[in-house]
C-alpha cells in the first residue's frame, strides 16, 4: 500500500494514538508529521538530511558512524521521518524496500516494516 501526501497541505494530526499508530498506515503520517515539526526544531538535522545524510532519529536507520559491514536495516518509520525532516512530500511504499546510502558515512540502509528484520539485522 502506497502512503502519500503533500507538504504544502499536510493532513492534521490525529489525537487518537490508536488510529495514529495502529492504523492502515501503520504510524507512516505520523512519523513524517513528526518529521515536518522536528525540521523547526532542529535545523541542524535538516540541513543534513538535505545532504542525504541519515542523522540519528527516533526510528531505527540513522547511521551515527562508520560500520565495518558498511549496511544496516532500517525501519519505514524513520525513512517517512527523514522525508517530513527533509520537507518532502509523503512517499512510502508499504510493500517495498528502499535503500538510501547515507552520505556521510557512505552506510546503506535497507527500510522495511518487517520487524524481523529489524530485530534480527546485526548489521549496526
Amino acid at each position: 500500500m502506497k502512503i502519500s501526501a503533500s507538504f504544502a497541505d499536510p493532513p492534521s494530526f490525529e489525537p487518537d494514538y490508536c488510529v495514529r499508530m495502529e492504523g492502515r498506515d501503520k504510524g507512516i503520517i505520523n512519523a513524517w508529521l513528526a518529521g515536518i515539526d522536528m525540521a523547526r526544531q532542529r535545523p541542524e538535522l535538516r540541513t543534513q538530511a538535505l545532504s542525504d545524510a541519515l542523522p540519528v532519529l527516533p526510528y531505527r536507520g540513522g547511521v551515527e558512524k562508520k560500520l565495518k559491514l558498511k549496511q544496516k536495516t532500517g525501519s519505514l518509520l524513520y525513512l517517512a521521518m527523514w522525508q517530513g525532516l527533509r520537507g518532502d512530500d509523503l512517499d512510502i511504499d508499504m510493500d517495498s524496500e528502499p535503500v538510501r546510502v547515507c552520505s556521510r558515512h557512505g552506510v546503506r540502509v535497507l527500510f522495511t516494516l518487517d520487524y524481523g528484520k529489524l530485530m534480527n539485522s546485526d548489521s549496526e
